[in-house]
């Protein structure tokens, strides 16, 4: 088919006829039809990139402050050193930690004694909780105003300090953690976006030795854990994860929403362990759901903002703990271990190893599907303690922080479209177009309560003008009336007289 293309253009390069041909002119067409289609095709997939934001897992690592009061832990000089990188620490920061080796091993010691990682931040002992909170969940908070689901969840071993990360202290306002300065600041946020209007829902949900339960729960006198209602979990056709029987608390202003606060924490499982004197027996999820529109218009978006408090992993055959804090610590450590699959499984993903990611082997991984690896932006930060007897443990964390930036999530605009204002935007639109359409056939009655503002304003300027441009014709013409009768009159009374 080629060759007979080919010698029947040769034989009209030899007739002479060097105009294009009609089959010419159609291909002609078709690629051009082609071009404007693939430049359709183009425009829409930058609209589409446009709401879409893809981005590593940012990892933060904040160092505890050496805990005096405890006689078992010790802490030595140049066991750990914090090096900021530029532009005041962010992306090329890195913490080291020294781990001598072991001198009954004997003179032939391969052991590594010097361990270094690399963050987006790391903060140092006299870092304070508005400096976490400014680099940390600021960000997140915005585009989660936006429209883009958010994730912030502390890792680390017990008594690291995220509980006080998280939630903060309650000695000092200035402990306040990331939960209170992130409601104080939403709602700041929202009374400062004028022409938009915000709706904050609070869930607090707590995970228990794999057990779900609702901490803001009111229907029944929880004198205990068990007594609170528990949730479960429903996966829909789309693989999204649904928390069923938990409750979302309308909150009006931020008060309302420290209150709720106030009352989760006043139902958490915690406990005194030999390792921390109040000790987080669980995992703990404090979500936000926003849901904000602007006025005038029919899009809304809805979106959620995880905080989260992972409990602390310990080794139970260093702390010697026995009986249900045993048992606890037990479930702590397989979520965890679970946790750490999911990572692990989710790097092998990218990488072209595998393609199940074991999401369902926990309740805790199942509901931060889309937190690791999915439409959500994540942020972690790793909680360390300097202490010469943990410095092990500190450099499990880190290696575990060091997976998790490896995941890449890409975080979608959750915006539809909202069928209630749509409905009411059409019937203004329909009473608007029967008083016009009375208006233009002159009929009676009452036609400016049908009428929106803007066109009752129109109608009484258009009433206005035809007053005014009728009353000037009527002068104009009266004197122009009186003018022709005296001329008239004047011109006769010439001629005869």
């Amino acid at each position: 088919m080629r060759r007979n293309t080919i010698q029947a253009r040769l034989e009209r390069e030899d007739a002479g006829d060097h105009e294009d041909s009609d089959e010419d002119e159609d291909e002609d067409d078709e690629k051009d039809g082609e071009k404007d289609d693939n430049k359709d095709d183009k425009e829409d997939k930058d609209d589409k990139e446009a709401t879409r934001k893809r981005a590593s897992i940012k990892i933060f690592v904040r160092v505890r402050p050496v805990r005096r009061s405890d006689a078992r832990l010790h802490a030595t000089a140049g066991r750990y050193a914090v090096a900021a990188g530029g532009d005041g620490g962010d992306g090329d920061a890195s913490i080291a930690f020294r781990l001598p080796r072991d001198a009954d091993a004997g003179p032939v010691n391969n052991q590594r004694e010097n361990y270094a990682y690399r963050f987006s931040r790391v903060f140092d002992q006299n870092t304070t909780q508005d400096e976490v909170f400014d680099h940390v969940a600021k960000d997140v908070i915005v585009n989660a105003m936006d429209g883009y689901n958010g994730t912030i969840f502390a890792y680390g071993q017990t008594g690291s300090g995220k509980t006080f990360t998280i939630t903060g202290g309650a000695e000092r306002y200035a402990d306040r953690g990331l939960i209170p300065r992130t409601l104080q600041f939403i709602f700041k946020e929202a009374k400062a976006r004028t022409g938009c209007h915000y709706e904050i829902g609070i869930s607090y949900l707590e995970i228990y030795n794999e057990c779900g339960y609702d901490l803001l729960d009111s229907t029944r006198d929880a004198k205990k854990l068990e007594d609170l209602p528990k949730v479960r979990l429903q996966e829909d056709e789309s693989q999204t994860i649904h928390v069923q029987n938990l409750s979302n608390i309308t909150a009006l202003n931020e008060e309302e929403a420290l209150n709720l606060l106030f009352v989760g924490d006043t139902n958490r499982m915690i406990a005194e362990t030999p390792s921390n004197p109040a000790s987080s027996r669980s995992h703990c999820l404090f979500i936000i759901n926003i849901v904000g529109k602007r006025d005038g218009e029919d899009r809304m978006w809805r979106s959620k903002l995880h905080l989260v408090d992972l409990a602390g992993s310990e080794r139970t055959s260093r702390t010697g703990i026995t009986g249900n804090l045993f048992k606890e610590a037990s479930y702590i450590n397989l979520s965890l271990h679970y946790l750490e699959q999911v990572i692990v499984a989710l790097h092998e993903k990218s990488l072209g190893k595998r393609s199940h990611i074991p999401y369902r082997n926990s309740m805790m991984t199942s509901i931060l599907r889309d937190s690791l690896g999915g439409n959500c932006m994540t942020t972690m930060i790793a909680t360390v303690a300097p202490e010469d007897e943990l410095i092990e443990e500190s450099i499990s964390t880190c290696r575990f922080a060091q997976r998790v930036a490896l995941i890449s999530n890409v975080a979608k605009l959750n915006e539809e479209v909202d069928p209630k204002l749509v409905i009411a935007r059409l019937k203004r639109e329909i009473q608007r177009l029967k008083a016009e359409l009375a208006i233009a056939r002159g009929e009676t009655g009452d036609v400016s309560s049908e009428l929106p503002d803007y066109e009752k304003t129109r109608f009484v300027a258009c009433f206005f003008k035809w007053f005014f441009f009728s009353f000037f014709l009527f002068l104009f013409s009266f004197f122009l009336f009186f003018f022709l009768f005296f001329f008239l009159v004047f011109f006769f009374f010439f001629w005869f007289f």
